[in-house]
């Protein structure tokens, strides 16, 4: 896999909203948007990048942020590129039941994976463990930063099955992670017999549900974050790739034949979007389900 070297840019960081900051991802793979929120007392990161020295960058630039407010750490999923740093954040992460369930069913399964790419990502890999939560929660976590209530919300089975968005009700402010993206195609964790816990028909309900809250401003899992459109946008790609997959899946055509007529449906239509790759992954877990 030959990609940029997957570094999280903290001086890239942009105030969203009062106390409200993005550190982007530039567009570059393997980096997510991370979130910082703060409220009087307490500050939440939200996801760490890929690796120690990316998360380190990230709990520095955090810390200068806090100026002595507690710090607290979530993460949207637990995809080595979301959470893989989170032990430099000690005695203060924060997950739904689901996602430390993921963590730990499959979460040295992911790392072994990532680091068998070799290169740049091997290297951020260097040290990395798979992160064990401190705290576990069931239902909708409310987190109190102090004049400011954070909503840490499990949306249930979607890209994975412990997503977990993050709201800020007083800003209307979401971050999504991998539940959305802009500029690609949906990323599609497809990877049987190891891993098929994302369906794309949950997924649509779930981007129904978070469309109907009307949220203001919504950051991505990667690119550029912008309001409730970025939100359905993703639903109507689903939508589209559920359609296109199952006019074909019913018929006499082989699988591998059906993702080449879908691809190039789809090509046509977004031919600006990265990520083609996850195409096929989309059109197996939809022929599945």
């Amino acid at each position: 896999m030959n990609i940029p070297d997957p570094v999280v840019d903290v001086s890239g960081a942009a105030e969203i909203a009062s106390d409200v900051l993005v550190i982007p991802n530039h567009d570059v793979s393997l980096v997510p948007n991370i979130g910082i929120i703060g409220g009087a007392q307490a500050v939440l990161v939200v996801d760490t990048g890929l690796g120690v020295a990316n998360a380190s960058a990230v709990l520095e630039f955090a810390s200068e942020v806090a100026r002595g407010r507690r710090l607290y750490l979530t993460t949207t999923h637990f995809h080595p590129e979301h959470a893989f740093g989170a032990s430099v954040f000690v005695g203060s992460y924060v997950v739904n039941r689901a996602q430390a369930d993921d963590l730990r069913r499959k979460g040295s399964g992911y790392l072994e994976m990532f680091r068998g790419f070799g290169g740049v990502i091997a290297d951020r890999l260097a040290g990395a463990e798979v992160p064990v939560p401190d705290v576990v929660f069931d239902g909708v976590h409310s987190l109190d930063l102090g004049g400011r209530t954070v909503l840490l919300r499990p949306t249930g089975r979607g890209h994975t099955l412990g997503d977990q968005v993050i709201e800020v009700p007083d800003a209307g402010v979401l971050f999504t992670g991998d539940l959305a993206e802009t500029g690609q195609f949906a990323i599609f964790p497809w990877f049987p017999p190891h891993d098929t816990d994302v369906s794309g028909v949950a997924w649509i309900g779930v981007m129904d549900r978070l469309i109907a809250a009307g949220p203001r401003f919504v950051v991505p899992g990667h690119g550029t974050p912008g309001g409730v459109e970025v939100l359905e946008g993703v639903r109507d790609y689903l939508r589209e790739l559920r359609d296109e997959t199952w006019r074909r899946r019913d018929s006499a055509m082989k699988e591998a034949d059906v993702v080449a007529e879908v691809r190039a449906v789809l090509v046509e239509r977004h031919p600006e979007w990265a990520g083609r790759e996850w195409i096929e992954r989309g059109v197996g877990c939809l022929c599945a389900e």
